[in-house]
């Protein structure tokens, strides 16, 4: 595979034309001069040393070895072979509520966001872990599938909205079971599981599935968003706020953080529960308890780094360019006195 660590450098390239057509126009004003004077045979003879093609060549040369310096400074790349390597490590399943409650701002600038914030902030602190993440609201789907990729978790992490899950709610139970039938238990690998929501669980019953996890020693985290008093769940319209969440009787919804059934899921799933603040999501209690999960060996596959060619195309181009210096515009009169092709007379 190829690729250009630099490829904006290839828009150089684009000057060759002018090149050839500046050469073109020099070329074509020479030959009137020299037309201007005589006979071209005659003019030929007055100046014998002078050669014609020679200033050709030195263009051609000059031409190839300026495309050459181009392809060499946008920096060619050839490689991406995949090896496989052994590392020690756990399997970690994020579960993110993304519920229209999320979007509450009792944390500035909302809930959700302070989560994303947690997650990204996690990431960095993970090494050879490897990482999922699940989204929820009433139902549950697989965001990004366990991976040690971790640049492409962040790059999944800032897609993540609201709008993303058409059902409403707060499925924990769904996002669970989802999360179990994600890991691989062939591996061997120790699983937990980070679920980071306002606990507002009006679907099923997230304490049962809590509990089935933790029958396949898979540990349970919960990372509780919001406050006690809670506050209103606002209605966005092309990025503008337009009002708040009522219930049939017209009156404003205010979402609370659960921290009740918060803890009851951390409880039934042997894991830790922690409630988020604007200053602390909780990271490090809850890292604490999952650096206790058993790390094992497990295979990962990862493209190896492209290696840089751009030393055989600067180079090559160097060489040519020397080549061109030497070439001089003159007939060479050792070579224009061998007349190998001139029939004698006797």
């Amino acid at each position: 595979m190829l690729r250009f660590a630099n490829p904006e450098f290839l828009w150089g390239l684009a000057v060759l034309p002018v090149f050839i057509f500046i050469y073109i126009l020099v070329n074509a004003w020479k030959k009137r001069s020299l037309a201007a004077l005589g006979d071209k045979k005659v003019v030929s003879m007055m100046i014998p040393q002078v050669s014609f093609s020679r200033p050709r060549l030195k263009f051609i040369l000059f031409m190839v070895a300026y495309a050459l310096m181009i392809f060499g400074i946008a920096d060619p790349q050839i490689g991406s072979k995949i090896e496989e390597e052994k590392k020690k490590g756990a399997d970690l399943m994020i579960l993110l509520d993304v519920s229209n409650s999320m979007l509450s701002p009792d944390m500035a600038p909302n809930r959700l966001e302070n989560a994303k914030q947690a997650i990204a902030q996690l990431i960095d602190k993970l090494h050879n872990d490897r990482i999922g993440i699940i989204v929820f609201a009433g139902e549950a789907y697989v965001q990004l599938p366990v991976t040690t990729d971790y640049s492409a978790a962040k790059l999944f992490l800032n897609t993540i909205n609201t709008g993303m899950v058409p059902t409403q709610g707060t499925a924990i139970g769904a996002a669970i079971d989802l999360g179990m039938k994600s890991f691989d238990f062939k591996n061997g690998t120790g699983k937990a599981m980070i679920i980071i929501t306002d606990g507002e669980n009006h679907e099923d019953d997230a304490v049962a599935s809590a509990k089935a996890a933790a029958d396949k020693d898979v540990m349970v985290n919960v990372i509780g968003m919001g406050s006690e008093e809670g506050s209103p769940i606002p209605i966005f319209e092309n990025g503008k706020q337009v009002g708040f969440h009522t219930d049939s009787a017209g009156h404003t919804v205010i979402s609370k953080l659960n921290e009740d059934m918060c803890k009851e899921i951390t409880a039934a799933g042997n894991g830790a529960y922690v409630r988020a603040t604007n200053a602390n999501a909780g990271l490090n209690i809850v890292m604490a308890q999952i650096s206790k999960v058993q790390r094992k060996t497990y295979s990962s596959k990862n493209f190896k780094d492209f290696e840089d060619r751009f030393q055989f195309f600067l180079g090559f181009a160097f060489l040519l360019l020397i080549i061109e210096f030497f070439i001089s515009n003159r007939k060479s009169l050792r070579l224009s006195g061998l007349n190998l092709f001139e029939v004698k007379k006797t």
